[in-house]
């Protein structure tokens, strides 16, 4: 492992994801300001997500060709533009369309990090250095949303977009004069398309199902949790903020139950993993207060620690074989089919049967994920053949 380009990495992503995290609890009650109904809210969430979904085929693949670190540069550049967009929205489709430009640059950022750090990953230890950026990513976009609410309560939403601009610039500099190129080689030894592992691979279709039911999740989470926090129990944006800043601790989890992916049952660990998260999902309308949704909110947070670090570790030994810009590509495809989908189809049911619903329908998909998963993963045994790796499955 190249512990530098590691660093570096890790540092540009927190700064960055800090920023995107920022709007989490703004978002749907700015919107909601603007007089956006609960399923405009879903689009103006979706709108990020559906071109993330268009575009991420294409810049997986072509960051396997091309190189890591111009996609890096250029989606942050985007990021900070839409980041200054919404201060020019004055009306919910405005908002939908800073969105899906905000869209396109994540879709050249998020999954190629992770590419650039699956090419720099030893073989057999996987786990361990997903587990250390997953919980470090997590930890910045739950850091994100406590700063948003304490910046929008003590100044105004405007201040909160500056900041984000702000935060992205200075992640694109970091990137710009520290982050060294991947070596060629390795980011060209395999430019297949993203939709090919899909094709060939179990464990990748069990992967891909498993992160569309995250996705799910945590459209709910995002998108519901904050009205349901204002709406049903009174909470402001800085208790908001906090509830959703919970998850820091409880992310950083992550570097450990990533190292146990390497030595236990990956299977075993997203299993259990995905269990713990759906009751927790579903217990979350019951909550009377804010000590109890953060509970709630905190247990589910454990379980997901639990999951993501096992199935990003199996989308790494895939990309050996199939890309691994495309291969993370099409994870992040999965997740954000979850997240594009979730809020249209989720505020459609609240519109109909109330915010208590969302909660229930994503504990269901979340269900029929993790049996899909099951499903497509049995009888797989990892892509090499190292003595070490055996227990792995």
């Amino acid at each position: 492992m190249d512990k530098k380009a590691f660093f570096v990495l890790v540092a540009t992503m927190l700064i960055s994801m800090l920023g995107f995290g920022i709007v989490v609890p703004l978002l749907p009650i700015y919107a909601d300001q603007m007089g956006a109904s609960a399923l405009e809210i879903g689009f103006i969430n979706a709108g990020f997500s559906l071109m993330l979904l268009v575009a991420l085929p294409f810049m997986g693949r072509l960051s396997d060709r091309f190189g890591r670190k111009v996609f890096l540069c250029t989606g942050l550049t985007v990021l900070i533009v839409a980041s200054l967009g919404f201060i020019w929205a004055q009306n919910p489709i405005q908002l939908i369309l800073v969105r899906i430009f905000q869209g396109i640059g994540a879709s050249m950022h998020l999954p190629i990090a992770q590419a650039y750090l699956g090419d720099i990953t030893p073989k057999g230890e996987e786990g361990k250095w997903m587990g250390h950026f997953n919980a470090i990513l997590f930890s910045s976009m739950s850091l994100g949303p406590l700063f948003g609410g304490v910046l929008t309560d003590l100044f105004s939403a405007n201040t909160t977009f500056l900041v984000m601009a702000a935060l992205c610039l200075t992640g694109l500099i970091a990137t710009l004069i520290f982050l060294p190129e991947v070596a060629k080689r390795a980011v060209a030894e395999r430019q297949g398309s993203a939709f090919e592992s899909l094709r060939k691979s179990n464990i990748m279709k069990g992967v891909f199902a498993f992160n569309i039911a995250i996705g799910f999740s945590m459209a709910c989470t995002m998108t519901f949790l904050p009205l349901f926090g204002s709406q049903n129990l009174g909470l402001s944006v800085f208790l908001i903020g906090v509830l959703i800043a919970s998850r820091t601790p409880l992310a950083l989890l992550q570097s450990y139950t990533g190292t146990l992916a390497d030595r236990y049952n990956r299977r075993g660990l997203i299993t259990i993993g995905s269990v713990g998260a759906i009751i927790f999902i579903a217990l979350m309308p019951l909550a009377s207060g804010f000590w109890p949704l953060l509970i709630m909110y905190a247990l589910m947070s454990v379980g997901t620690s639990f999951a993501m670090p096992a199935a990003t570790a199996y989308v790494v030994e895939e990309g050996r074989v199939f890309g691994m810009g495309a291969s993370m590509a099409l994870f992040m495809m999965a997740m954000q089919i979850g997240n594009g989908v979730g809020p249209i189809l989720l505020g459609g049911v609240v519109d109909f049967m109330g915010i208590e619903s969302a909660f229930y329908s994503a504990a269901v998909i979340l269900l029929l994920g993790i049996a899909t998963f099951i499903w497509f993963g049995r009888g797989y045994s990892p892509p090499v053949s190292k003595p070490e790796l055996r227990g792995r499955t």
